[in-house]
């Protein structure tokens, strides 16, 4: 879906977030230096070029990571010293700590001016840490900076939270909801008012309590926009913790497996691809490429099963290559100035070729390896329920080998959902057999995940849970086409997200056509219809309902799907997929993080 071609430009967002930026650093009159959390430098980066902020007198920019504050010289004299932060205890304590030595440094004579901008949201704690260090008053503004969804494609918006299951699940630290209500806000601000959500999850149903009392706070100031889009489905990731253990098996999905992808870019070994200059690389160099809908060919790719992606390189190569023949055909000078007019496109589209088929080619040799082809058998063999209730054999023997300690400890996790929590022997077994082979570190791993409720202890009464959610949802499918594919199961070769399936279902009749299914999995599912604010109208007079005006008119609706926990690339790739198969729905797609297995892992991890 393009998102920005049709009602709902997530450009919008962008604009704004860029307002409320520039507005704060034009109000700061004069030269500045930005100090940045290093976290926030590529989001930033998302929103703004460089240019921009130096076309606003940041004359420098410097980490957070400095031992001191950049002094004023004969060539740069900065008049106000801007931190750009997130909300962090520990920032605070760096940020006092320079504040210190600086007022220490000039004896508190200092006349320029200090600012925080909390990126996305100021934080009650962070003042307090700073009153306590005793340099409160030593800020000109606290302020927050409110970018909360980052728009990282034209249907597709992240909070970049790697931490926010840690938070809400493990710790039941809550406060991060607010920033997801906050950034629900934002939206409607711009698109107006949702009419209806739906919820489920403990976390999702927390978010929409805070939304509606902040409606309530705004009563009678809300924007007079006709809504353009139609539904809001709020989903805990805790409902689905099977799929993001699994194999991503599309073209991105395999990519962020293996590479990482983060914010849309991903680093590769440089020897790998063509040098576009005469000094060759160094080996361990990389080189950063960035992956986004506005390269035509890795929007074609990036949702297929990674089988499918052979052909279609093929075929762009040889269309390529075809054009570039069209110069031996020229023959009068207007042809030849046609020509010409066509290289750089043509020259872009070989580029995208060579880097697309590069990374094809990694993927093909992390593939072809035993070690992910045995590992993905064990998978559709735990996923399709077959000895989930025994020590499996194939992760014994990983242990054994010492592979991978993130491979073996997905392979539990997904033993553990499938078979509905794992019996005390097992669970025991392979602890004992962790510690002996990875020592007691391991151990720190599978208890955060117990902890989460990745991996967990069967309950006697629910056994029969994920064997239900298989045949009533249809997860598992035998008969594949993986190039030409008639169902979202594709993306795993086999097994659809029962996410993906909750919101296939939802999108078509709400909630109540899989109440069965809604009821084995943890949390509440809730309908809710917001009230629009007085004069707006439906858009052309519908909601919801499969026999609406809209739908008989042939108009597609908008849904916005937020998860609160994480999203991994094969999901998004199985809603694009919706879109297409005769569903009339769009979807945007919001998440605190997007994930796979392994970081998912991670992010259970202090910092």
């Amino acid at each position: 879906m393009n998102s920005d071609s049709n009602r709902v430009r997530l450009s919008h967002l962008k604009d704004l977030y860029r307002y409320e930026l520039f507005s704060f650093l034009e109000n700061c009159e004069g030269n500045k230096a930005l100090i940045w959390d290093d976290s926030l430098t590529n989001p930033v980066a998302l929103l703004c070029e460089h240019s921009e902020l130096q076309a606003r007198d940041v004359v420098r920019m410097f980490s957070l990571s400095i031992q001191d504050l950049p002094a004023n010289t004969a060539n740069n004299t900065y008049n106000h010293i801007i931190f750009l932060v997130r909300p962090e205890l520990i920032v605070m304590e760096t940020i006092a700590s320079l504040i210190s030595r600086e007022d220490r440094y000039l004896d508190g004579q200092s006349d320029r001016q200090y600012h925080i901008l909390f990126m996305p949201s100021k934080s009650e704690a962070c003042c307090k840490k700073l009153s306590d260090k005793g340099v409160i008053g030593s800020f000109t503004h606290l302020e927050s900076f409110g970018a909360h969804l980052l728009p990282l494609d034209t249907d597709l918006l992240s909070m970049n939270n790697p931490s926010f299951v840690r938070e809400c699940v493990v710790e039941n630290d809550f406060s991060c909801l607010h920033d997801v209500a906050s950034s629900i806000m934002t939206l409607q601000s711009i698109f107006g008012v949702i009419p209806k959500v739906f919820s489920k999850g403990e976390c999702s149903k927390r978010v929409l309590n805070i939304m509606m009392r902040m409606r309530r706070e705004q009563a009678g100031s809300e924007e007079q926009i006709t809504p353009q889009i139609d539904n809001l489905i709020l989903l805990d990731r805790t409902v689905d913790l099977l799929t993001p253990f699994l194999s991503q098996l599309t073209y991105e999905g395999f990519i962020d497996e293996i590479f990482h992808i983060k914010l849309n870019s991903i680093k590769v070994p440089a020897d790998r691809l063509p040098s576009t200059n005469e000094q060759s690389s160094s080996p361990g160099d990389t080189k950063k490429i960035t992956l986004t809908s506005s390269d035509q060919l890795f929007s074609e790719l990036r949702d297929k099963n990674y089988n499918a992606v052979g052909p279609i390189l093929s075929s762009r190569a040889k269309a390529v290559s075809a054009k570039y023949e069209e110069r031996n055909h020229a023959k009068t000078i207007g042809e030849l100035k046609q020509f010409v007019s066509q290289l750089p496109v043509m020259q872009s589209e070989k580029q995208s070729i060579t880097t697309n088929t590069t990374i094809a080619q990694m993927i093909k040799e992390y593939i072809a390896t035993e070690s992910f082809k045995d590992g993905l058998l064990c998978q559709q063999e735990l996923r399709s329920g077959l000895d989930v209730d025994k020590i499996n054999v194939y992760i014994d023997d990983c242990i054994s080998r010492m592979e991978p300690i993130h491979k073996i400890l997905r392979l539990i996790a997904i033993q553990s959902q499938c078979a509905n929590g794992l019996k005390p022997q097992v669970l025991q077994y392979y602890k004992t057999s962790l510690i002996q082979v990875y020592g007691y570190q391991s151990i720190v791993l599978l208890n955060n995940m117990e902890n989460a409720g990745f991996i967990k202890l069967q309950n006697p009464y629910t056994n029969k849970v994920y064997s239900t959610l298989r045949k009533n949802l249809n997860l598992v499918l035998e008969d594949i086409n993986e190039q030409n594919p008639s169902d979202i199961a594709y993306v795993y070769s086999g097994y659809a997200p029962i996410s993906v399936r909750l919101i296939q279902s939802v999108s078509k009749s709400g909630w109540k056509s899989i109440s069965s299914s809604l009821q084995l999995l943890p949390g509440e599912a809730i309908e809710e219809v917001q009230q629009l604010p007085d004069g707006v109208r439906k858009r052309r007079g519908s909601i919801t309902s499969s026999n609406s005006a809209t739908s008989l008119q042939g108009e597609r609706k908008v849904t916005l799907v937020y998860f609160l926990g994480g999203v991994t690339y094969a999901e998004i790739s199985a809603l694009r997929f919706l879109q297409q198969d005769d569903h009339p729905t769009d979807y945007i797609i919001a998440t605190s993080n997007i994930i796979n297995g392994d970081t998912f892992i991670d992010s259970l991890q202090s910092i």
